[in-house]
């Protein structure tokens, strides 16, 4: 380890420890220094990250320092995603994952650009949830990037930051994406979507080959479809997951599609309880008072939380009688 200069007492008390040959008592050593809480510790634990012999300390480095925003410690953290030890850059990772800063997330975007995979993905994931603009372009790029991990988390970003810019590229992706993983993450993507230019690819995502993928959809179409959604959804009610149709259930509900009434009304007596209960849901946001009547014979259904779910849907129906 570098030696550094320090007249913090309790940090001198562990320098010894610190510096001890056996990569365990190093390792405890660390976290009691993380313990102090103090930024003086700092260069201690971001050398321990880079250069110590030890793999296992590395990664307990780059797990203490998540909690710590200082521009020496996002510069160790993204040098660390190139570790040898997977251990040390999945550590790192999480770490890079939980900073909340904006000021921390310019500092990561030039690893976007970095020849490893992994290393672009983790800076990529880092900069999700920091919704900084500047991420939309090297995610945009990302999209065609080589790596499927890549991509999504490219998707990812794109999507948080509502960037209606993309909405075409991720439409191509929804449709085109060999890894499933990639699909899902665009057709969820497309969630943010004002008007109808998602409807397309989200409707044929109801028919992609993995559920996954058309459970993603019929979510996605409760957020942002229309009318046009409604006779797909209708078909995915009869999905061969029963996922997949709760999802369908839950947005013709929100889409208030009354042609669905007699399909909702047919998974009143589905043998997943989950499904009946969403389904009576459906019918009760539906608004059709004529629904009453498929509602009345699920009174007694086996399980409380689809009764409890049909009276709401009752309340409701009778409200709008």
């Amino acid at each position: 380890m570098t030696e550094r200069i320090t007249d913090n007492p309790d940090i001198l008390d562990l320098l010894p420890r610190l510096n001890d040959v056996d990569a365990g008592v190093r390792r405890i050593a660390l976290i009691d220094l993380a313990d102090l809480e103090d930024p003086d510790g700092l260069p201690w634990l971001t050398d321990a990250l880079l250069v110590d012999a030890s793999s296992e300390v590395r990664a307990e480095a780059a797990r203490l320092l998540e909690a710590w925003e200082q521009p020496e410690v996002v510069q160790g953290l993204c040098a660390a995603l190139a570790d040898p030890a997977e251990a040390v850059r999945l550590a790192a990772a999480q770490s890079l994952s939980e900073l909340k800063t904006q000021d921390a997330g310019q500092q990561i975007l030039p690893w976007t650009n970095h020849a490893d995979a992994f290393v672009r993905a983790s800076a990529l994931r880092a900069l999700r949830e920091l919704r900084l603009e500047e991420a939309a372009e090297p995610a945009l790029r990302a999209l065609a990037d080589g790596d499927g991990a890549v991509r999504r988390e490219a998707v990812g970003i794109l999507g948080w930051l509502k960037h209606a810019a993309a909405l075409p590229a991720l439409a191509q992706l929804a449709a085109n994406e060999p890894d499933s993983d990639v699909r899902r993450a665009a057709i969820g993507a497309l969630g943010l979507a004002r008007d109808g230019s998602a409807l397309p690819a989200l409707i044929g995502a109801l028919a992609d080959e993995a559920w996954q993928v058309r459970e993603e959809a019929a979510t996605t179409l409760g957020k942002v479809g229309d009318g046009e959604a409604g006779q797909a959804l209708i078909a995915a009610l009869g999905d061969s997951y029963w996922q997949v149709r709760l999802r369908a259930a839950r947005a013709l509900g929100r889409l208030r599609h009354a042609a669905a009434l007699e399909a909702l009304a047919q998974l009143l007596g589905h043998g997943i309880a989950n499904l009946r209960k969403e389904a009576a849901l459906a019918l009760g946001e539906l608004g059709e008072a004529r629904a009453l009547s498929a509602l009345q014979a699920a009174e007694a259904d086996s399980d409380p939380e689809v009764r409890k779910a049909v009276r709401i849907a009752q309340a409701q129906l009778r409200g709008v009688a």
